[in-house]
């Protein structure tokens, strides 16, 4: 288990607070002290924690996994959405709770095509209305087989800052940590919906970041029909 770089400001901050308070506290014999500070020590670096080894349950290029840990809170078809260039689109939506990892990784391989930062409000990223309304960040995609897909990171009401180092023209591998978004918040996957598409996964279930696969199209083949 590694700390997240992404989280090395806030994880680093908390290290040195606690080793200040520490040092002294065992100085003078206050070892009831130092649970408290252990405790708090912890809730932090646990937020950034950046587990090792994960891996794609499954290696067919068709398989798209997904960008976040979490439960799925909505699957949606859609008439058009600005990710697949106004085209018909099917969309996973996964709400992250403090208590989830909050690393985001690419669902496949993969070119940046463009990143859009909104400005926006803070709802409870619980709400239907938050994916709508409050700050968000959509990263779109060109995968090797050429179509574009969407990732998007939606910050909460706790969460008030999205991670996202990712410029057009990066190249991202298969379950690559590419950002995060600080404490609770949602992310979406976002896919043109064609024949074949099939979503694997149903509102409610859990979903692991870079393992689970949550989008099929297996009508797809490498370097057919490229979208722009």
């Amino acid at each position: 288990m590694l700390l997240s770089r992404y989280g090395q400001r806030e994880w680093g901050i908390a290290t040195a607070i606690a080793v200040l308070i520490a040092i002294p506290a065992a100085f003078l014999g206050l070892w009831w002290g130092l649970v408290p500070i252990g405790i708090c020590w912890i809730a932090i670096a646990g937020f950034f924690r950046d587990p090792l080894g994960r891996r794609p349950a499954t290696q067919d290029v068709h398989d798209l996994i997904s960008p976040a840990d979490g439960k799925v809170s909505l699957v949606e078809r859609l008439d058009g959405h600005e990710a697949t260039d106004g085209e018909p689109a099917v969309l996973v939506r996964i709400f992250l709770s403090v208590l989830d990892v909050h690393i985001n990784r690419a669902p496949c391989d993969a070119e940046v095509v463009s990143v859009t930062h909104r400005p926006g409000r803070y709802l409870d990223a619980r709400t239907e209305e938050s994916a709508k309304v409050n700050e968000s960040n959509l990263i779109v995609f060109k995968s090797d087989r050429g179509e574009r897909i969407g990732v998007r990171q939606v910050s909460g009401a706790i969460a008030r800052r999205i991670v996202c180092p990712l410029i057009p023209g990066d190249r991202v591998a298969r379950a690559a940590r590419f950002g995060m978004i600080k404490f609770g918040s949602t992310t979406e996957l976002i896919v043109r919906d064609r024949p074949g598409v099939e979503v694997l996964v149903s509102k409610g279930q859990r979903v692991t970041g870079g393992v689970t696969v949550l989008i099929r199209d297996p009508s797809s083949e490498p370097n057919a029909n490229p979208a722009s």
